[in-house]
């Protein structure tokens, strides 16, 4: 049982830092530290992304779910949990080059509008 909890614990870290990379860059608007952390964490998801790799929480809650008697999952998160939701067919280069895209094109919006923000007060 606690091994079933440690694996839904990082399924919902992964899920937040996902949410993160993606939307992150508007935490500037109220702390003006936040890219300090936000943008190693987008250039990592986008790394994640084009390189077609693993993210490390991936084979961590896999491992968890082993452990706890259930099966783990081949692929990756957003393949294993977001692309069924997102997209009815499986992950390709092309789509992971498409998120990465996205990825990009909301944190420059983002950080546009954080610069814009700041210079207006």
């Amino acid at each position: 049982m606690l091994h079933r909890f440690a694996a839904d614990a990082v399924l919902v870290l992964h899920l937040a830092f996902i949410v993160f990379v993606l939307v992150g860059g508007l935490l500037a608007l109220r702390w003006r530290r936040a890219p300090w952390l936000h943008l190693p964490a987008a250039a990592w998801g986008v790394y994640i992304e084009l390189s077609g790799g693993l993210c490390p929480l991936t084979p961590l809650e896999n491992s968890l779910r082993r452990a706890a008697g259930e099966a783990g999952y081949a692929g990756g998160f957003i393949e294993h949990y977001l692309l069924p939701v997102i997209y009815p067919a499986g992950l390709t280069h092309e789509i992971q080059y498409l998120l990465a895209a996205i990825v990009v094109g909301v944190n420059v919006l983002a950080y546009a509008w954080v610069l814009a923000a700041r210079r207006r007060g």
